[in-house]
């Protein structure tokens, strides 16, 4: 192992970061778990990013990409590609997006560009409005957008971007209010803001805001601000890029806890949907989408391997209602993890709903993020047999915890214990 790390140091850039102390290399999947390269398995409570959706090494994923890659891998979008069509006639149906149009891209960050590209294309205008904590991508685009320094490389943008308040419900100058108080405020920001700007292009905001610590305003705050939008014509663009596919369990798509004003103009997927292929994509209304005057294609976005891979994964995920699963044991999981936190007094606070839970880690008693800790309970869960994730605007200080969709309420039950015992050693 530590001569791949040595390997990988010596190829891949510095700023390619690697988990752990001792990096681990995992060889392969089955279910909720994977094994490393010295043989020790693991209960995977973040699924390679929120990626892996469903399950590692799904039969019904694995044999449709054979298949597929058996008939043809690539063909890019100047043909008429069957896997591709169906998959769109799908999301673009789940979407809640009247006349809608999708377009497949290769990754979230490709697809959050596009947006971009078709929100100020539409408007005449490289202005944007993005939520303060968000995260968008890495291509230069996406993290001139990118609330969050610690995944912002550089101030360079094609953009110009202006920061809204509401992403994070108990940090801020608005953090005391009630949620409707809240909601109120943070409309007032938008307002007051959009009296100081030229015409503005978009709003683009995750629903719940995935690398920032899975943080997420009241429901209904993005319908508020619909509202206000609509008035100035300004689009908004839903980025489901972790929220989608039923993922927080009450709702298909993260915005529907927001959508008393209607669906977005435009909404960004990716991860889940290929369960760890490469897929991403945009929907929009029609009149959005085919704005662009110039001539356009993907290579690799919309592969007949992927789509098919997509096509197999939605499938199952649907027949198997892994929404209503996700609802069911993500409930259970966040209480006993809450159960688990009360004793910690590092623990600032638990959130999340369904299978996408955030524990924030402070130093006790205040509000200063702690990394170190962070860092530790990572390192001990690891050791205990448990994969997490960690993220959090404030200085990395929140783990993250984002199993497939398909986990079992004994596993369930089992991380909850193994985060624990994590935890205590704090």
């Amino acid at each position: 192992m530590n001569d791949l790390h040595d390997r990988h140091r010596a190829v891949i850039p510095d700023w390619v970061a690697l988990y752990y102390r001792d990096p681990l290399e995992i060889t392969h999947g089955e279910g909720r778990h994977v094994w490393d390269a010295e043989g020790r398995r693991y209960l995977d409570f973040f699924g390679g990013i929120l990626t892996t959706m469903t399950a590692h090494a799904l039969p019904e994923v694995t044999k449709a990409v054979a298949e597929q890659a058996g008939r043809i891998i690539h063909s890019s979008t100047l043909y008429l590609n069957r896997p591709m069509v169906e998959l769109a006639e799908r999301i673009a149906g789940l979407s809640g997006i009247p006349d809608a149009r999708v377009f497949f891209t290769t990754s979230g960050t490709e697809a959050n560009d596009t947006a971009l590209l078709l929100a100020t294309a539409y408007r005449g205008s490289n202005q944007i409005l993005a939520m303060r904590n968000s995260y968008h991508g890495r291509s230069f685009s996406t993290v001139g957008i990118t609330g969050n320094r610690a995944w912002s490389p550089t101030g360079l943008s094609p953009l110009q971007t202006l920061y809204v308040h509401g992403g994070v419900r108990t940090r801020g100058p608005y953090a005391h209010y009630g949620d409707e108080e809240f909601t109120e405020a943070c409309v007032a920001d938008l307002e007051d803001l959009l009296g100081h700007t030229r015409n503005v292009a978009a709003l683009i905001a995750e629903p719940i805001q995935g690398v920032g610590g899975f943080t997420s305003p009241p429901d209904g705050l993005y319908a508020a601000f619909r509202r206000v939008l609509d008035r100035h014509g300004i689009l908004w663009i839903a980025d489901e890029v972790q929220t989608g596919w039923g993922r927080t369990g009450e709702h298909f798509w993260g915005w529907q806890a927001h959508g008393q004003a209607g669906p977005p103009d435009i909404l960004t997927f990716a991860k889940g949907i290929g369960n760890g292929m490469s897929v991403g994509g945009v929907v929009a209304r029609a009149e959005v989408m085919n704005c662009l005057d110039a001539n356009s294609i993907s290579t690799f976005g919309g592969s007949p391997v992927t789509m098919a891979a997509g096509l197999a994964n939605l499938s199952y995920l649907l027949e198997h209602d892994l929404q209503g699963n996700a609802r069911r044991v993500g409930g259970l999981l966040i209480e006993r993890i809450r159960a688990a936190c009360a004793g910690v007094p590092a623990v600032r606070e638990v959130r999340g709903r369904g299978l996408m839970i955030g524990i924030e880690l402070t130093d006790p008693g205040t509000d200063r993020a702690n990394p170190d800790a962070a860092a530790a309970v990572l390192e001990a869960a690891r050791e205990n047999g448990l994969l997490i994730g960690k993220g959090g605007g404030h200085n990395t200080s929140t783990l993250r915890i984002a199993p497939p969709l398909s986990l079992t309420v004994s596993e369930a039950e089992e991380g909850a214990a193994l985060l624990e015992a994590a935890l205590r050693t704090l």
